[in-house]
């Protein structure tokens, strides 16, 4: 199902993608996200993350 890793500029509301591909890792579990499911990402530290979870765990990470 995963053929390339892409490279995304993560925007506000939206993300760039600068080097094609179909999916992402995760900067908390490693985990594989489909671009067409990627919901969650960190603007300031251009990161993605898997869910809810691993976005909330690195908020409670930085705090």
């Amino acid at each position: 199902m995963f053929k390339k890793l892409a490279k995304l500029k993560y925007l506000p509301n939206n993300f760039e993608i600068i080097d094609d591909g179909d999916h992402v890792i995760c900067a908390i579990s490693g985990k594989k996200i489909s671009l067409n499911q990627l919901n969650y990402w960190n603007v300031e530290l251009q990161e993605a993350y898997f869910s809810f979870k691993e976005a909330s765990e690195k908020r409670e990470k930085s705090n």
